[in-house]
């Protein structure tokens, strides 16, 4: 109905197996075309925005809200209410609200991703990473995501988060149940039950921590939010388990694809590799530029919260739009050579962390993990790709692999 009214309407669907691989054709294409489309694929309709400027201005203008799960979740009932624990936990996320709440909660967030906090973290992180990669010693292959980025992300938040005695294969299997809800770009029943079942799976096992908190609070972030709460700075149970759920979420997903698909690219650009190599030093400008060049992260949302022209086109309150972070990180407007992995670049950051009030809180931390890794990885001179070819998860949101086979060789 609506795209039917919707000069900039796309003729086709975008989402195919071609754009799972590599999403950058479709993006420049796009970018070329027009600087606004209209897409049914996307959530049943929204304005998909390519541009680096446009990306920008609606990830920081409050004309755009974060407030957007409500319909997005409803639409997934069979009856009336099926969803409402899901609704109700997902709705007072961080990553969901507006001002006031968000820099009310964010304030107390903040706290807990200090630098002086994350760094005491360092040797801990060391500690771990090498005790995952000696569990394949002696094996010339293994699996990098296995075996590193996957289990390494969710060790480093639940230390953070002062949790102890969690499954770590029940947190990973309740994380890549919610990713694949939020991550779907038209989500099915399905994926909303199994997202609602893993999110109370989590929230249960938070419950029964958070009264251990208040009996005895540590030094970590899950105390600071009870203490918090009985401040009155965290209004009530339900924003409190939210904020713990989407943490320990929020800091899986996007560090453990930064983790592999950065490792990719530099062993797929054998001559970045090397230069690295030679040059350590670069090493914190060389994560921020694999971060732009495949952001973990490819898009996100926004509601319209009043009536507005963008680019000539009406914009209608309530309209969805998605700002396209991984086209925009490869705009030639904002980007020299955009397509080229440079770990030299000095051209500025990328939109992968996002930009303006809503920038991931936990940016600082992710970096950290993804520099302390490869620098250890740097000890392996022979290491390369046991595959040329990558297997992508098949979710559009998130930019990450299924599985990197490397061939180790011998350290230095």
């Amino acid at each position: 109905m609506r795209a039917a009214q919707r000069p900039l309407a796309l003729d086709c669907p975008i989402i195919d197996a071609a754009f799972l691989a590599n999403p950058y054709p479709t993006y420049q294409a796009l970018r070329e075309s027009e600087p606004i489309h209209w897409s049914e694929e996307f959530f049943g309709g929204a304005w998909l925005l390519t541009r680096h400027a446009d990306v920008e201005l609606v990830l920081r203008d409050p004309r755009f809200s974060a407030q957007r799960t409500g319909g997005w979740i409803k639409d997934r009932e069979d009856t009336a209410g099926e969803l409402s624990g899901f609704q109700k936990l997902f709705a007072r996320a961080l990553l969901f609200l507006d001002a006031p709440d968000h820099p009310r909660i964010r304030k107390v967030l903040h706290a807990g991703f200090r630098t002086d906090v994350i760094q005491r973290l360092v040797p801990h992180i060391e500690q771990v990473i090498t005790e995952l990669l000696d569990q394949g010693e002696g094996a010339d292959c293994f699996d990098f995501i296995e075996t590193v980025a996957r289990p390494l992300p969710v060790r480093v938040i639940t230390l953070l988060l002062g949790i102890e005695n969690l499954q770590y294969d029940d947190f990973m299997a309740w994380s890549e149940d919610l990713a694949s809800f939020i991550g779907a770009s038209q989500p099915t029943r399905g994926q909303a039950r199994r997202a609602q079942t893993s999110l109370l799976a989590m929230s249960r096992y938070f419950e029964t921590l958070l009264a251990l908190k208040r009996q005895t609070p540590g030094d970590d972030l899950v105390s600071r939010l009870v203490q918090a709460e009985a401040r009155g700075e965290i209004q009530g149970n339900v924003e409190l388990l939210a904020q713990c759920t989407m943490l320990l979420f929020a800091g899986f997903e996007t560090t453990r694809h930064l983790l592999g698909s950065g490792l990719q690219a530099l062993l797929a650009h054998p001559e970045q590799w090397q230069r690295l190599r030679q040059a350590p030093e670069l090493l914190p400008g060389a994560v921020r530029e694999l971060l732009r060049y495949d952001s973990p992260v490819q898009y996100t949302g926004r509601r319209v919260v009043t009536d507005m022209v963008l680019h000539g086109q009406p914009l209608c309150r309530g309209d969805l739009v998605v700002p396209l972070i991984g086209a925009a990180n490869r705009d030639p407007r904002r980007y020299a050579q955009p397509d080229v992995l440079d770990i030299t670049r000095r051209d500025g950051s990328s939109l992968s962390f996002g930009s303006g009030p809503h920038v991931c809180i936990g940016a600082a931390l992710t970096l950290m993990e993804a520099e302390i890794v490869f620098r250890e990885l740097l000890r392996w001179p022979e290491l390369s790709l046991a595959n040329a070819t990558p297997r992508w998860i098949r979710n559009p949101l998130y930019r990450g692999l299924v599985t990197l086979p490397l061939r180790r060789g011998t350290p230095a």
